[in-house]
């Protein structure tokens, strides 16, 4: 068993996983942006379709000891370049996300890159921040997870 994580591209078989991983209503919370209704799979599959048809998007599936454990991509969003990542919850807490982040930070060296997250999801936050992001400000934003306008940290990696 190792610790390092390995990036390689999305493939369809990913997909169950990654939809499987979005079922969890304890990580819909803390991601707070999800699709109207992240039940459905048709429109997740969909969604998932158009990204991976998409040049200009970067992805990548995390992979730990050989078993799914999420994924990662950049994207433009608003005229900038945004990461965003999702890891199954039985991979939080150990790491994974900052090493997956860093390693995927050699692969996309555009800066400044962005990213968004709920200010209560202190994990992600710690994770953008030991990764070299900081804090630009707050935005109110409505949360489909949460069916609410929250709070959302911006952040930018110089």
């Amino acid at each position: 068993m190792t610790d390092q994580p390995i990036l390689r591209d999305v493939t369809q078989d990913d997909l169950p996983i990654f939809f499987e991983h979005q079922q969890d209503p304890g990580a819909r919370h803390m991601v707070a942006f999800t699709s109207r209704d992240p039940n459905d799979s048709e429109a997740f599959m969909s969604h998932w379709a158009r990204i991976l048809a998409d040049d200009t998007i970067t992805k990548r599936t995390i992979l730990l000891d050989g078993q799914v454990a999420g994924n990662i991509l950049s994207f433009q969003w608003d005229g900038k370049l945004e990461i965003g990542y999702w890891l199954g919850r039985e991979y939080w807490g150990k790491g994974l996300a900052t090493r997956a982040l860093t390693h995927f930070l050699e692969i996309v060296t555009t800066r400044p890159l962005y990213a968004q997250a709920a200010r209560d999801n202190t994990g992600s936050i710690r994770v953008l921040e030991k990764c070299g992001f900081t804090i630009t400000g707050y935005v109110r934003s409505f949360a489909n997870a949460r069916n609410e306008e929250i709070e959302e940290a911006i952040l930018i990696l110089n």
